[in-house]
């Protein structure tokens, strides 16, 4: 695996090109469409009583155990408690209700979730959502996500074979990035005199790659607040032993010393222009160089590994502090890293399918309340999901979250006939004509890891 380099001619620097390059297109989809079309949209059918009990299984003790806290912080009892507010906001995300008037009818006529029917007036729940600190949201989802990790630790089902090697091999593998909120609308409250509608803030996820449950999520006010602005709050929520898989807009060498002092693996890419010198060469083939190199300057001079792969005619750089390849085999070092892009999947289901793109309201701490409300929908949907896939005997990636989601209503009319009863089974059993299994494509690709491991001649340990 190794080589001497006396044998090599090693380049200090990949080629490149001074062709300019043409700009990209945006990847970020465009919202205004979702806006329009959720306030057009008539409010979906109640969820079924067992969808209501799992909800009200796993978020109703833990909103109960805030309320000494709500009490702390000296706020009155009203009509419109804690315990109320959270079964409200979290059925009109689920249930995609399309404005807080649609909501107030809606709590007339039914019960949601917990709450009992109310009588209440638009003024007093927008008053409620301006007021009620949106913290004690926060801290409900914090209090769920530990249940929430557990079920996934008690649960079989296949796992990718770089993820199965992480799990065995670190104490926990952690994906971050932070995605920017979409624009208010105009019309709401304060912002109806802005000369342009305002976006709604910046946050940061920080998810177990293993489970796609969320670690923590971080929500900054400032729109344009840049990834650096999250390192404080990143640092302190990593284990020693853990992995940090993060993109190029967390380059920061004092940070990655940090990281290791820590005993926290990172991996992320490499800028072109990284300035570094070659210590050691550990591989290098027509495909693959693999090499220890020293980085930064001062007291943040470190010695990395600088990993790069030719795949499908193209370069791809990646640095980790792990030096050992037998620790990190550069196979799973570039696999693992691919499997970052599930981050990215966790935006679009929670700004796409459960509405984050759209706002009930314009006071930051209702668009604050509203974020933690979706991402504790977000970890209970992961869960719904996960389960699905054990019964499936599948991995979790061979699944469509945005079907088990929709397909939810399906099960409402046939368990109210009496030809079901249990929601899991359900959904397994007619999972491919729900689309919950994902249809593969025509054009099959191999196996990245695969392709990987033959790449740099290694085996799989």
């Amino acid at each position: 695996m190794c080589c001497a380099i006396s044998e090599l001619t090693y380049n200090m620097h990949m080629p490149i090109s001074t062709e300019k390059q043409p700009k990209k297109t945006s990847s970020v989809r465009h919202t205004r469409a979702i806006q329009r079309d959720r306030i057009k949209r008539p409010p979906t059918m109640p969820p079924d009583e067992q969808i209501e009990a799992r909800l009200t299984e796993l978020v109703h003790p833990a909103t109960l155990r805030q309320v000494a806290y709500f009490q702390q912080l000296g706020l009155r009892e009203r009509v419109l408690t804690l315990p109320i507010m959270v079964a409200l906001v979290l059925s009109m995300i689920w249930r995609q209700i399309p404005s807080v008037g649609e909501l107030i009818r809606t709590v007339h006529q039914e019960l949601v979730l917990w709450a009992p029917r109310l009588r209440i007036s638009q003024q007093a729940l927008s008053e409620r959502l301006r007021t009620l600190p949106a913290d004690l949201f926060l801290q409900v989802l914090l209090a769920v996500l530990p249940e929430l990790h557990q079920r996934w630790q008690q649960r079989q089902r296949p796992v990718p074979a770089e993820i199965a090697w992480a799990q065995a091999h670190y104490t926990q593998v952690a994906i971050v990035d932070g995605s920017t909120l979409d624009a208010l609308l105009r019309k709401v409250g304060l912002l109806r005199e802005e000369p342009t509608p305002p976006l709604a803030g910046r946050m940061t996820a920080l998810l177990d790659l293993c489970s796609r449950l969320p670690l923590q999520v971080w929500y900054e006010r400032d729109e344009q607040a840049h990834d650096q602005r999250f390192w404080p709050r990143i640092l302190p929520a990593l284990q020693p032993g853990s992995l940090l898989i993060l993109d190029l807009g967390y380059t920061n060498f004092t940070h990655y010393a940090t990281l290791t002092q820590r005993q926290v693996t990172f991996l992320t890419r490499a800028k072109t222009n990284l300035v570094h010198t070659v210590d050691q060469v550990l591989v290098r083939t027509a495909a693959v160089h693999d090499a220890l190199v020293w980085i930064g300057r001062g007291d943040t001079r470190q010695r990395v590994r600088l990993i790069e792969v030719l795949y499908q005619g193209k370069w791809y750089r990646y640095l980790t502090n792990e030096l050992d390849v037998a620790r990190l085999p550069t196979a799973y070092a570039v696999a693992l890293y691919w499997q970052r892009w599930r981050i990215e999947d966790a935006y679009a289901i929670v700004k796409r399918l459960l509405g984050l793109a759209y706002f009930y309201g314009g006071a930051q701490n209702a668009v604050e309340m509203q974020v933690w409300a979706t991402w504790l929908l977000y970890a209970v949907l992961v869960d719904l999901t996960d389960a699905v896939a054990e019964a499936l005997n599948q991995p979790f990636a061979a699944l469509s979250m945005e079907m088990v989601y929709r397909s939810l209503n399906h099960f409402t009319p046939v368990h109210h006939r009496g030809e079901a009863t249990d929601i899991i089974a359900f959904l397994a059993q007619d999972a491919k004509l729900y689309g919950i299994i994902k249809r593969k494509r025509k054009r099959t690709r191999s196996d990245p890891l695969q392709t990987l491991l033959h790449l740099t001649n290694l085996n799989d340990p």
